[in-house]
């Protein structure tokens, strides 16, 4: 075989593998989107990356529940309103109010460092407060 035609084969062949490649590429982090509408949701990496632990309603102790004790993200997908998160139990320590419709990416490296009070600790939940 000459050097032109092993070159074209191989050129073929990487393209092919390339192609194969993309086909199987993950899709897109929709996790965001599986919070049901009207709850709070938790996860436990930054980017609401993973299943959310979901609530609805005011909640007293959300440390029950592993994915509000652990968070590292959080979205807001209520209906109506903006819901306060706390760092302590019964609507105490720490409140930071989520706007509907919003998602706290990071817990622990926002930007303005207010979340990091809430990072794996998302004791409680106000709505409509």
């Amino acid at each position: 075989m000459n050097r032109s035609r092993i070159a074209g084969l191989t050129a073929g062949v990487l393209a092919l593998a390339g192609t194969a490649l993309l086909g199987t590429a993950p899709s897109a982090n929709a996790a965001w989107s599986d919070c049901p509408s009207g709850s709070l949701c938790a996860y436990l990496s930054p980017n609401g990356a993973g299943d959310p632990g979901t609530v609805s309603g005011d909640n007293t102790n959300l440390l029950q529940y592993n994915k509000f004790n652990n968070a590292e993200s959080i979205y807001n997908n209520g209906r109506s309103c903006d819901v306060v998160v706390f760092s302590g139990l019964n609507y105490t320590g720490w409140g930071e109010n989520i706007t509907r419709g919003t998602a706290v990416y990071n817990l622990y490296s926002d930007s303005n460092g207010y979340y990091r009070r809430l990072y794996h600790n998302v004791a409680s939940n106000d709505w409509c407060r």
